[in-house]
């Protein structure tokens, strides 16, 4: 990666500032600025998190947030009330008292002798969502967004479900942020009230967990935040930005469509991470596109970004299936206007063992599975980061627990763009089931890479708040989009779709085990071909990836992780073992040290569904000198056919001392999941 300080201002950097608000608690914040901002001032861009700029993310925000300012820009990273340094207690995510504090930092921050008053806002992932979420409260100071790695619509693309299928994520992150909640503030800014603000933490952010899990339906908890409820209301410029290992590329092309603002649309190869420093590769030259945003509309300059196609994506070549990738092969193609009209929906009819030609009549087929439980351990991480061997891997393991359909062996490249989506005529044994629907690409040599997929509840085919228990035995028609994608298939390959009942650890399994009964002459996989465009060939490049200088930190103990799959052939166990440790980090500037590590491991029985069991444990640590503080975080989850068991146990440390010891335990009932 290239790394610049040879900026056109010089910058200064504020720690610790302090943003009073309305009902008297204090936020913190860092602040880069040009030296000559309060005589000339500049724009700012807000960055607004609970993930503790003292050290959460420190690195990446010296990355990012220096580069602006030293291109005239104020860069403001916040941290949300009850997170790092800020006072107060966080109680949940994207709360609405969250949006009110964040209009009152664009007016406090508005009112600085070194801001213009025009005010931009960044983010990934949560301060992705709060952006989009502020924008659609219109605060006169807000002009433009560049939202990553969000989503417009919390139930049907965050980590809580999937078509209605409850996401294994919804514990895993529930957990992450078990653990932050209960992290110190440094006592360096704070002063002897650290510990006061830590315990009143510890005692009173609550377990989101639970709340997370009794809600299974639409509810008010995830319509709120969602701007799909009103798109109109985002009226500032948007730029979206995913990428296609990411688990929130969907809506995307749903905000494209559907939003009414002026909008832009960028897709690359990149997981869950800035495409400045993403995996896979190709990064980019981000923070200069971000420029290019900024300038146009935070300073009024005319940089032609607007008179560029909407929509830009990394059309992915074939490439053989693997955990982890460096780089990912492929080449930029762009559309106008989203959605397309270039776009041609073919459909493959499905017949025994074949996905049929397009126009083609197969003869009916009536087809069943009943996958193991272990049908999924292939499928990688609903949300990979690109640093751990997080991505789907070799799909032939799950061949064998699938209905599978191939295509003849293409003899031309097929490319297509968009939501591929599949029909199908089905039943299920059980009134409580789902359907599992992966797409993939067959190389040459018999390997399998998966480059799309889908999921629903079957009790949710008529909407996600109205549910309805299958009739066993009787056949439902049923369509729903899997992952947006743009995938080339290479000549001597096959396009193939696999159909499951069960897809561990992705979700949750059905309370029993469940055959499912395809109708294949009522089933289709609709497919988004894109032909070629011409004009893709003369897009401008992408300058290279920059960014500011690496923040100085040392290593003072070194990391270790792992990540397999152990089978107990006595048992029948298998279980999915991951493992990060970062070591412990020390920053010489704030002689600050801090460490973490989560252990994550999801075991099931092939002929059980019930034996699905979850376990994850944090353990984080904080210190300067002698004094240490210390959190040891777990969370455990079973299931029964009627409920959802759920325990855990919070325990914090300061110096060999246990100042506090807090267990949790409920039983949730499961409705229709």
């Amino acid at each position: 990666m290239i790394y610049r300080s040879d900026f056109p201002h010089k910058i200064k950097v504020m720690h610790h500032v302090q943003i009073p608000l309305k009902d008297g608690i204090v936020l913190s914040a860092t602040i880069w600025l040009p030296e000559d901002a309060e005589k000339n001032p500049v724009p700012a861009i807000l960055e607004y998190l609970p993930y503790r700029k003292r050290d959460g993310t420190t690195e990446r925000d010296a990355l990012n947030h220096p580069y602006f300012a030293g291109h005239g820009y104020a860069g403001v990273r916040v941290d949300i009330r009850g997170s790092g340094e800020s006072e107060g207690v966080l109680k949940g995510e994207y709360l609405k008292s969250e949006q009110d504090d964040c209009l009152e930092i664009l007016a406090w921050i508005a009112a600085q002798k070194w801001c213009t008053g025009n005010i931009g806002m960044i983010g990934i992932s949560w301060g992705g969502f709060n952006g989009l979420q502020v924008a659609a409260r219109r605060p006169k100071e807000l002009k433009a967004v560049i939202s990553l790695c969000s989503t417009d619509d919390r139930y049907a693309d965050d980590i809580h479900f999937m078509g209605g299928c409850l996401l294994v994520d919804k514990l895993i992150w529930g957990s992450t942020m078990f653990a932050y909640n209960a992290a110190p503030p440094d006592p360096a800014l704070v002063g002897d009230k650290w510990r006061s603000m830590w315990q009143q933490r510890l005692e009173s952010s609550g377990f989101w967990i639970e709340e997370w899990h009794r809600q299974q339906r639409r509810t008010d908890l995830y319509k709120h935040g969602s701007i799909c409820e009103d798109y109109s209301a985002v009226e500032c410029p948007v730029y979206l930005v995913g990428g296609w290992a990411d688990g929130y590329t969907n809506p995307i092309f749903r905000m494209l469509e559907n939003l009414t603002c002026p909008r832009k649309g960028l897709v690359g190869p990149w997981a869950h991470k800035y495409p400045n420093f993403a995996y896979p590769g190709p990064r980019i030259g981000f923070l200069q596109e971000c420029l290019r945003w900024w300038d146009k509309w935070l300073k009024g300059k005319e940089t032609g970004i607007m008179e560029e196609p909407m929509l830009r994506v990394w059309m992915q070549d074939t490439v053989p299936p693997q955990a982890k990738y460096d780089e990912r092969p492929g080449r930029w193609v762009a559309e106008q206007i989203w959605p397309s009209p270039r776009i041609v929906p073919t459909i493959y009819p499905l017949a025994r063992g074949s996905l049929a030609a397009p126009g083609s009549k197969p003869a009916a087929e009536t087809l069943a599975i009943c996958s193991p439980q272990t049908v999924g351990l292939a499928a990688g991480s609903w949300c990979p980061y690109g640093l751990a061997p997080d991505q789907a891997i070799d799909q032939r393991l799950e061949a064998g627990g699938s209905l599978v359909f191939d295509t003849d062996i293409l003899t031309q490249p097929l490319e297509f763009v968009g939501a591929p989506v599949i029909r199908l005529r089905i039943a299920a044994d059980k009134p409580a089931a789902f359907v599992a629907v992966t797409l993939s690409e067959v190389l040459p040599d018999g390997a399998v890479t998966r480059f799309s997929y889908g999921l629903l509840n079957l009790s949710h085919r008529n909407g996600h708040e109205n549910l309805e228990a299958l009739e066993p035995g009787k056949a439902y028609d049923v369509s729903f989009k899997l992952n947006v994608c743009a995938q080339k298939l290479g000549v001597g390959s096959r396009l193939r779709v696999a159909l499951s009942s069960a897809y561990w650890p992705i979700v949750w399994p059905s309370p029993e085990k469940v055959t499912l009964t395809v109708h294949t002459a009522h089933s289709g996989l609709e497919l988004p071909v894109r032909p070629t465009r011409p004009e893709d060939a003369r897009l401008p490049a992408f300058l290279p990836e920059e960014n500011a200088p690496r923040f100085p930190s040392e290593q003072v103990r070194p990391g270790s992780d792992h990540a397999r799959i152990v089978t107990d052939l006595a048992t029948g166990v298998v279980t999915v073992d991951e493992f990060s440790d970062t070591g412990l980090t020390r920053i010489p500037e704030f002689d600050w040290e801090y460490a973490a590590s989560t252990h994550k491991l999801f075991s099931i029985r092939a002929n059980d569904p019930l034996s699905a069991k979850a376990d994850i444990a944090w353990k984080k640590e904080y210190g300067r000198g002698d004094w240490r503080v210390y959190i040891d975080a777990k969370t455990h989850m079973t299931v029964s056919r009627d409920n959802f068991h759920i325990r855990a146990t919070l325990d914090a440390f300061e110096g060999k001392t246990r100042v506090f010891s807090r267990e949790w335990g409920c039983v949730i009932p499961r409705d229709h999941v």
